[in-house]
């Protein structure tokens, strides 16, 4: 157990992990000094109510390691390249970040950690798990990458009975204690490659979420880089290693038969037997990736120990997070989705694969990416482009190459009107049965602050089509 009493702990980062993992840490005893490369008025407001609880903030300077500094706790986004990470390896002082906290700060009989990463597909999955939780009578939470703070969840008073955590490959990273009652990767395809300095790295990252799993290592049939991840794994002994896949499941496996979702994995004679959980309808969207999602969050729950009937019900009663395959408005035959969320190209091969003729509105910033195989692999479903910001002439070249038939729009412009004009175009091009989908496949920066507005503009494009005499 860390003795916090009078250690000398610099916290890397002035953001919402950072200000929780101060503050806990003072309160514990430790003698913090916060560092930001930032100096705007909402770092100066945020520095002058940590000094006013007697923790030091120093701004403008993120690169020099505060003298007498025994521990480091960063925020997730800092690279392991920074200056200051570097200058800690110099003096042989240890980085970890806020997760890592939260897992050294619980207390004797804290709650077990369900687990989950993945490129795509966290969020729902974990707010899926926890939905399933809440309707088995347990008191838990969605925590990790988002919500509440991780360490401020483990040091409240009322105690959970178990935690369903999103952790993204920054957070596992910087969490080298960590030990999960059960957790899963849902997938995995390149991205934040430029922090982690290639796939293979980022994937061990990832991977770290198995290290010490005493139940269940949940994997994608369908992915087999999950899988080997498990392989990899230095685990309790017993753990298991449990698969999900959209077809019919194998003993050990949670899959689809029929139209129901159903478990070989936590059943009695799983060569022979089979668990009925709740039917492919009970999954709103009940999209192929959303599906691959309900799966797993399943799985996880039923390494816990949740009985079939709250697995129904909890899926029930969950409703994804906004820009997340949502549907917008039908107009004139034809339906408008919002996946603001689908920021890189794996995540907008799922959502493609969804529909069977596409509309699709994409583009933004790329972030190194390349579109080729997600042009490739989706074209049969398009039936027209509409391309929109920085990056679109990448995914614009991708569809001459891999899907030269199918009708583009290239929309030159980033003004406010720009997705209202996207729209237009997509609704000229598509015809009654028709899904007119905004799945970027980019980031957002470059025209919007973030997905939020962008999916919030394409919404109040879609409602303004619906309102315009035909």
């Amino acid at each position: 157990m860390t003795t916090w009493q009078d250690m000398n702990v610099t916290v890397a980062g002035l953001g919402v992990s950072g200000i929780s993992a101060a503050r806990a840490l003072a309160g514990l005893g430790a003698r913090i000094t916060v560092v930001d490369g930032g100096d705007s008025a909402t770092h100066r407001a945020r520095a002058a109510e940590l000094a006013s609880e007697g923790i030091a903030v120093r701004l403008d300077d993120a690169d020099t390691l505060p003298e007498g500094t025994e521990l480091i706790v960063t925020s997730p986004g800092w690279k392991p390249s920074s200056p200051l990470f570097e200058a800690a390896a110099k003096a042989g002082v240890d980085v970890v970040g806020d997760v890592e906290i939260a897992w050294r700060l619980r207390g004797p009989g804290a709650a077990p950690w369900l687990a989950i990463t993945g490129t795509n597909g966290k969020t729902t999955t974990t707010q899926m798990l926890a939905s399933i939780l809440t309707a088995a009578g347990r008191r838990t939470a969605a925590v990790g990458n988002i919500g509440t703070p991780i360490i401020d969840v483990v040091l409240q008073e009322d105690a959970y009975d178990v935690l369903a955590v999103e952790l993204s490959s920054y957070q596992l990273h910087w969490a080298p204690s960590l030990r999960a009652h059960s957790a899963a990767v849902l997938n995995l395809a390149p991205d934040h490659l430029d922090w982690h300095g290639s796939m293979d790295a980022y994937a061990a990252d990832k991977g770290r979420i198995y290290e010490g799993n005493t139940v269940a290592c949940v994997y994608n049939v369908a992915d087999a880089a999950t899988e080997d991840l498990v392989r990899e794994a230095d685990v309790e002994e017993g753990c298991r290693a449990i698969g999900f896949t959209l077809a019919a499941p194998g003993p050990s496996q949670l899959g689809i038969v029929d139209g129901i979702l159903v478990d070989r994995a936590f059943v009695t004679n799983r060569q022979k037997n089979a668990q009925e959980l709740a039917e492919v309808s009970d999954v709103r969207p009940a999209a192929p990736h959303n599906l691959a999602n309900a799966l797993a969050a399943a799985a996880l729950a039923r390494a816990y120990g949740v009985e079939p009937a709250a697995v129904r019900d909890g899926l029930r009663a969950f409703r994804p997070d906004a820009h997340r395959i949502e549907h917008v408005a039908d107009v004139a035959g034809v339906a408008y989705i919002d996946d603001s969320k689908a920021t890189n190209t794996h995540a907008a091969e799922a959502s493609l694969a969804a529909y069977e003729s596409i509309v699709w509105i994409a583009g933004g910033l790329a972030k190194g990416a390349t579109f080729g195989d997600l042009v490739r692999k989706s074209a049969k479903h398009l039936r027209g482009a509409v391309l929109i910001g920085a990056d679109r002439a990448l995914i614009r070249e991708a569809l001459a190459r891999h899907a030269p038939e199918v009708p583009v729009v290239d929309l030159d412009r980033t003004d406010t009107g720009a997705m209202k004009a996207a729209v237009r175009e997509a609704a000229a091009l598509a015809g009654p049965g028709d899904t007119v989908l905004m799945a970027p496949a980019c980031a957002s920066m470059d025209m919007f602050a973030n997905y939020n507005e962008r999916g919030e503009s394409f919404a109040a494009a879609v409602r303004e089509l619906a309102d315009t005499p035909a």
